[in-house]
């Protein structure tokens, strides 16, 4: 791609863009960044970004009139926006700073993406890969921008990344592994509808090249469906079923290999299993058995993800902000396996339907603090619920995140565990569910 004067518009002054937005300069391209928020509302970040040498544009119409030869979207802006359509007809080529990435990298490339697991699975590879011994870089969704590592990366290296779908939504290049973890409904308020949402996961795969690997869940029915959309000649290896790498005899198995006991996973719950499986499928025949075995018994996990923030009179705290979905808080409180824990619930409303958390709510928690915008939805589902009456579950509504945290705290006696594990987006009070998640970390702290 030559750049050389070429005038490229950056939509989004985010943590992505920033690298993107120094290489374009380094290359010679003409750079316009276009930013909803006003100049005065960046970050002192930004407005440094802004004076070396940009024209900005900002504001509610920031998408206006847009003049460019190349478009890099944020992640979060639809492909087919108006404003990008027309910019478009009159001859603009839209990417990203992913889909530059994939044009610019000479290394390996392993990628996953799912509804669930996405990080850990990622993480998880990336360390497999370390302890091997092989270089290796982590980025894409999770991590530091990637692009000015470029330099550093040669060709037996490996580049990990995890993709969501707003990444892969107008991808044209896949990964030589790629991996699912699995698929449910998720992100409603922005792809148009389920299938939609499927298919943008699926583009993953869909470039890849006769000899490239795709891993599979064999235990998520829509997952395991996409393997007849696999490119000819891709080897395709499913987890978390009866082949390629499954359980048994209390111990993860890659085809007739025994390769790590359940019990010396360190991360606890049935869905890390599942997250272990995906991993070893995608990079066992690199990594090894003792890297793969190593790793099971030191990983204590990704901040945000079921992380113990405090033991305080006998009650565990556990921070799972990055649970935005019903199908992570479920698996999150599975974890606990018998163990009744008061969970607190609620954020922003990505238009998802909630019936499908009731039943674990019922099942795992004692009570339940509902706060945020989709506070109403899930009392609603947990209420309609069919076994709710007679399970004993106390529903409390408090719409301030920290006396909910506070209301929390005084629900839960001597041995139980407090859970923050939203089953729902930050957005309507955090800008991101790692803020949401320090906040009930320094809450916590201060009880």
């Amino acid at each position: 791609m030559n750049l050389h004067n070429k005038k490229a518009t950056v939509i989004g002054l985010g943590v992505s863009n920033t690298p993107l937005i120094k290489y374009l300069l380094d290359n010679g391209a003409l750079v316009t960044v276009r930013d909803r928020r006003t100049r005065d509302a960046l970050s002192e970040e930004g407005k440094k970004v802004i004076a070396s040498g940009i024209e900005f544009i900002g504001g509610e119409d920031y998408l206006a009139d847009i003049d460019a030869d190349i478009i890099f979207r944020t992640p979060g802006l639809r492909y087919d926006c108006p404003e990008l359509v027309k910019a478009q007809e009159k001859g603009a080529l839209l990417t990203s700073e992913m889909e530059l990435f994939f044009e610019l990298c000479s290394c390996h490339t392993i990628a996953v993406t799912g509804s669930d697991g996405k990080t850990t699975t990622t993480t998880l590879i990336y360390k497999m890969l370390e302890k091997a011994g092989k270089r290796a870089f982590v980025g894409g969704n999770i991590g530091a921008p990637l692009l000015p590592k470029l330099s550093e990366m040669k060709k037996d290296d490996y580049a990990v990344l995890e993709l969501s779908s707003f990444q892969l939504h107008t991808m044209k290049k896949s990964p030589e592994i790629a991996v699912i973890t699995n698929l449910s409904p998720n992100h409603l308020d922005y792809h148009s509808d389920m299938a939609e949402y499927v298919e943008a996961k699926t583009n993953i795969f869909t470039h890849q090249k006769p000899g490239d690997t795709l891993v599979l869940n064999a235990g998520n029915e829509i997952t395991a469906s996409l393997k007849n959309k696999a490119v000819k000649g891709v080897r395709i290896i499913h987890f978390n079923g009866v082949d390629g790498v499954y359980e048994k005899d209390a111990a993860i198995y890659y085809g007739d290999e025994r390769v790590v006991e359940v019990k010396d996973i360190l991360l606890p719950g049935r869905h890390n299993v599942e997250n272990y499986m995906a991993a070893i499928g995608a990079v066992y025949p690199i990594a090894g058995r003792e890297s793969v075995a190593e790793i099971a018994k030191t990983f204590g996990g990704v901040e945000h993800r079921l992380e113990l923030v405090r033991v305080k009179d006998g009650v565990r705290f556990y921070n799972s902000s990055i649970d935005s979905s019903p199908s992570r808080t479920k698996a999150a409180l599975s974890a606990f396996g018998s163990e009744k824990v008061i969970v607190i619930l609620g954020g922003y409303d990505k238009k998802i339907p909630y019936e499908p958390l009731a039943e674990p709510v019922i099942k795992n928690a004692r009570c339940a603090v509902l706060t945020g915008a989709t506070a109403p939805k899930i009392r609603k589902a947990i209420e309609e619920n069919e076994n709710y009456k007679s399970s004993g579950l106390e529903l409390y509504d408090v719409s301030d995140f920290e006396e909910a945290v506070k209301k929390a705290a005084s629900l839960a006696e001597k041995g139980e565990a407090v859970v923050l594990s939203p089953a729902s987006a930050s957005f309507d009070k955090f800008p991101n569910f790692a803020v949401r998640g320090n906040t009930f970390r320094d809450i916590v702290r201060k009880l």
